[in-house]
């Protein structure tokens, strides 16, 4: 039987975060700033000021899980936010491109169908 897990959320906080802070710290944001969850599934991402280190909570089933990449050269981007919101929804696409050092701004999606809202 093909079993496929459903595609988590995926929210970048838009503000510089302090990358020494660790599963409390980072829960204590999204719950303050956000308003939500941790532990609903979802992967929330944080950017350190200067944009060349990036970390990744999310809940796994019975406990917290901390992704943390720093780059050596270059920075990561961050996609704007709209009305001074922040957090911002990505997906799992925007997130691979973001790790991958892909500029959004210049990357295109093809056309693809899409049911009416």
């Amino acid at each position: 039987m093909l079993s496929i897990a459903p595609a988590p959320t995926i929210f970048l906080h838009t503000d510089a975060t302090d990358m020494r802070k660790s599963f409390t710290g980072l829960c204590g944001i999204i719950r303050s700033v956000f308003g939500d969850d941790p532990a609903d599934g979802s992967i929330f991402l944080f950017v350190n000021h200067r944009r060349d280190r990036i970390k990744a909570l999310q809940w796994h089933g019975d406990g917290f899980v901390i992704w943390y990449k720093r780059l050596e050269q270059g920075t990561f981007e961050v996609v704007p936010a709209r009305d001074g919101a922040k957090r911002v929804r990505i997906d799992a696409t925007q997130l691979a491109m973001i790790i991958g050092g892909v500029q959004l701004a210049t990357a295109r999606r093809r056309k693809r169908f899409s049911r009416a809202s």
